[in-house]
């Protein structure tokens, strides 16, 4: 692939995991603490909730309005928190009509693309997120500090940086939203060996090539702000779980 930068591809695949890893992870922090402080399971998953209200709310409603422009039939939509077996909590969800796979497939998808397009926007509008994430990737490290100190002048800081959280914790679909991507993933990839075996890869590659690229860059950058704004809070989280679990003298298990 002549003009590919396979570093960019190696970014997007190895921050993948951690981007999720690390979600649940301060997602349990999270519930960790609250749990701590009120010793209540209904409160403390109340809270949680309300936390990640707007997050669940772009998640469920770009569920819902895929759907809607798809075609699909709808039914309940809902926010409200509910507790499951094996102590996971839903936080909402919306009832689809079963499609073909390939707008099933699409509606699971939708919270992460609508996800993405509001991470992206405000990281880079309101927060100027990429210009870091930019120095970090090519090592300019002198140029980090500055970069931080601007991003923390920026107006309403708090409320964007929240906003980018909380969606980017809630954007990634879930085990019944990826129900049907195996089949697309498996037709997707048997069209990508027909085009190359009929020797149209080239040919593609150099109509799609920069298209493709930038895409890739695009989602490189995606991941990359949501793992950076996750390390950011890591430590302040475990730091003060641990410090009211030594204070109450509790642990939550």
């Amino acid at each position: 692939m002549d003009g590919i930068n396979w570093v960019t591809i190696v970014y997007l695949v190895v921050l993948l995991v951690p981007m999720v890893s690390l979600q649940r992870f301060l997602q349990r922090e999270i519930q960790a603490i609250f749990l701590l402080i009120t010793r209540q399971a209904e409160i403390s998953m109340a809270l949680f909730s309300l936390l990640f209200l707007p997050g669940v709310f772009l998640h469920e409603a770009s569920h819902y309005v895929m759907a809607r422009l798809l075609g699909v039939r709808t039914g309940r939509f809902s926010i409200i928190p509910r507790k499951l077996e094996g102590g996971q909590i839903r936080l909402g969800y919306v009832e689809t009509a079963s499609a073909d796979f390939f707008r099933d497939a699409l509606i699971g998808l939708a919270p992460l693309v609508t996800g993405g397009i509001f991470i992206a926007i405000i990281g880079a509008s309101r927060l100027g997120l990429n210009s870091l994430w930019t120095s970090l990737t090519q090592g300019q490290l002198n140029a980090i500090n500055p970069l931080i100190k601007s991003i923390l002048a920026q107006p309403d800081f708090w409320l964007w940086f929240y906003l980018i959280f909380t969606v980017s914790s809630t954007m990634m679909p879930s085990a019944s939203d990826r129900r049907a991507w195996l089949p697309l993933i498996l037709i997707t990839l048997g069209a990508i060996g027909v085009i190359l075996l009929i020797g149209l890869g080239s040919l593609l590659l150099a109509k799609l090539g920069t298209a493709l690229l930038a895409a890739i860059n695009a989602i490189s950058m995606l991941f990359g702000i949501t793992v950076l704004i996750h390390i950011v809070l890591l430590m302040p989280l475990f730091l003060i779980r641990k410090g009211i679990s030594h204070l109450v003298g509790l642990k939550v298990v």
